[in-house]
């Protein structure tokens, strides 16, 4: 069995994903085809991921292939395709996105899933992800693209909307949600046992119910707590609980994320929200310069100190290959197209995440009915800039880039429209050739 790995470079990553299904009996002597475009970054991760396979027992064969020219290669024949790439990395792109918008007073967190930063982001990656699937089509059309990479919504809505391949959308956050939260509460002793529902969007979804193992509901006791939290200045956390007070649910991904998803907390009209919310301007930029220097320290270690045995991680790739090979059924959350209407107060072409099961069959979402109102209208506000943004990388009409620009909430209560259209003007110029031509 192969498995591919687009975008291989992203080596710690790579080594999670891959050590797992190294852990698993069913996965471990899969052929694990590597690709990327960089050379040193896909050398790193092949030494790295070597090593590992030494440390557990040599099970599987890693292959690489580089570059555009080997990229058909890299995917021929393979059942799972995993998607991790970033295209235009760090620099130039991620800086573009973040310094080009402050010009204009538009500050950011993280930039990668909505706002102005995801915008542009989805449009310099779904070209690429064509290509990919113009070559899946012909040597894997059958494969599963698990697709990491955000905005995970815009592009796992893309994929399952016009490109016929098989496609489900991957985040660690729901996994971690409610652990983090009954964690930061003091609720520790609630974990064991416990049962929820979560569903909504990617990185906007909701902690619909959370019961103890006797059946408990813990919301009543996560409200009071929550409340009592935001009071405390050291709390990295109160986007999040600023969500249970003002609409009566908990949601998926971090503050620092959600801070930009809304109209609400970053507001040059109110800078003093900045610090009463902790809100972490230009957090991606500082985190990829710590990134790309930690791993290079990481990288030296291990070449001198040697790979450890790999533990498997709590990343869904690794369980939805083993249920599908084994029949052995597994739940996930997963980013899917609404189709029938699994929320049914969001539209169907909507790219959504619920609960899933996964077995031989494939993947099999859950249907979950009508979100509360309030969490639906939060939805839909980010729901409107995917569609705009998805429309716009299908039909290459810059009119639906700037629409999904006025209509991102965090963009629209900050600037007008015409510093929109300026603002959006600029950025595509400065992205030059890593976007398709707008017209």
């Amino acid at each position: 069995m192969k498995i591919t790995f687009m975008g291989a470079g992203s080596t710690v990553f790579a080594r999670n994903v891959i050590g797992d299904c190294l852990c698993s009996e069913a996965l471990r002597d899969s052929i694990f085809a590597l690709y990327d475009i960089d050379a040193t970054r896909l050398e790193e991760s092949r030494t790295i991921l070597e090593a590992m396979r030494t440390a557990m027992c040599g099970y599987g064969k890693i292959e690489c292939y580089l570059g555009v020219e080997q990229r058909k290669e890299a995917l021929r024949g393979a059942r799972f395709v995993i998607n991790a790439i970033q295209v235009g990395l760090y620099d130039p792109c991620t800086v573009i996105d973040f310094e080009v918008p402050k010009k204009y007073g538009l500050r950011q967190t993280i930039g990668d899933t909505l706002g102005i930063g995801g915008i542009m982001r989805a449009l310099r990656t779904i070209p690429v992800l064509e290509d990919f699937t113009r070559d899946m089509r012909e040597v894997c059309p059958d494969a599963l693209f698990l697709n990491y990479t955000n905005p995970m919504a815009m592009l796992s809505g893309y994929m399952q909307r016009y490109t016929g391949i098989n496609t489900v959308g991957l985040c660690h956050s729901v996994q971690v949600c409610s652990e983090w939260l009954l964690r930061q509460l003091g609720m520790e002793d609630r974990l064991e046992g416990r049962k929820e529902l979560i569903a909504g969007i990617n990185h906007m979804a909701w902690l619909l119910e959370i019961k103890d193992k006797n059946g408990n509901d813990l919301y009543p006791e996560i409200k009071e707590r929550a409340a009592r939290l935001l009071d405390d200045p050291n709390c990295l956390d109160k986007v999040r609980l600023d969500y249970i007070r003002n609409f009566g649910y908990y949601c998926t991904e971090s503050s620092e994320h959600n801070a930009e998803y809304n109209m609400f907390y970053i507001k040059s009209k109110y800078p003093e929200l900045i610090s009463r919310y902790n809100i972490p301007l230009d957090e991606y930029p500082r985190r990829c310069i710590c990134q790309i220097e930690g791993w290079k320290k990481e990288y030296k270690e291990l070449l001198e100190g040697g790979v450890k045995k790999h533990e498997r991680t709590h990343e869904y790739a690794s369980r939805i290959m083993e249920a599908i090979v084994t029949g052995d059924p597994y739940q996930i959350g997963g980013n899917v197209l609404n189709t029938g209407g699994l929320i049914s107060n969001l539209p169907n072409d909507a790219c959504v995440e619920v609960p899933c099961l996964v077995n031989s069959y494939g993947v099999h979402p859950c249907r979950v009915g009508a979100l509360p109102v309030q969490c639906a209208a939060m939805n839909m506000t980010n729901i409107n800039v995917q569609l705009l943004t998805i429309e716009a990388a299908r039909t290459l009409k810059r009119d639906h880039v700037y629409q999904a620009a006025m209509l991102d909430p965090h963009t629209a209560s900050e600037l007008d429209i015409d510093s929109i259209r300026k603002m959006v003007d600029e950025l595509i110029e400065a992205h030059g050739d890593y976007l398709p031509k707008y017209h």
